[in-house]
């Protein structure tokens, strides 16, 4: 199984840094923090920017964010990043042997299963807002 993107924890890194510190955030300054390359950045920026979670200025550079840090979920990152298409957290392997009794009905068994699995983990994410994920930097 293909663990998330870490487009993912990236965005969140990004967002958290653009509520701290707004001024700074250029696509350079925040590929500092990240540690990674600005062209990484940009396009997580593009995806954030697409969702309208963030406004990036021309020229100058920088970044704003375009709801309160308590308004934006961990979902709305998740979603902004194109993590996973929809309800396609998990895969399951195709062509099972239909003459093995697991095998007939291992898709049917395990979709279920999976589906509120991925459920679950959305709804948490959806309780968690950029505004939490600063005071836990700050708590650290």
């Amino acid at each position: 199984m293909k663990q998330i993107s870490s487009r993912f924890s990236m965005a969140v890194h990004t967002l958290t840094l653009i509520a701290v510190a707004p001024s700074e955030c250029t696509g350079d300054f925040i590929a500092g923090s990240v540690n990674t390359n600005p062209v990484v950045v940009r396009r997580i920026m593009s995806m954030l920017k697409k969702a309208g979670l963030i406004d990036v200025r021309a020229g100058v550079g920088g970044a704003s964010l375009l709801k309160e840090p308590s308004e934006i979920t961990l979902l709305d990152v998740y979603k902004a990043v194109d993590v996973v298409e929809d309800g396609q957290l998990f895969n399951i392997h195709e062509k099972p042997n239909i003459l093995c009794p697991v095998g007939r009905t291992i898709e049917d068994s395990l979709s279920a299963e999976l589906k509120e699995a991925q459920a679950a983990m959305e709804k948490r994410l959806n309780e968690t807002t950029i505004g939490m994920m600063i005071e836990k930097a700050h708590d650290n």
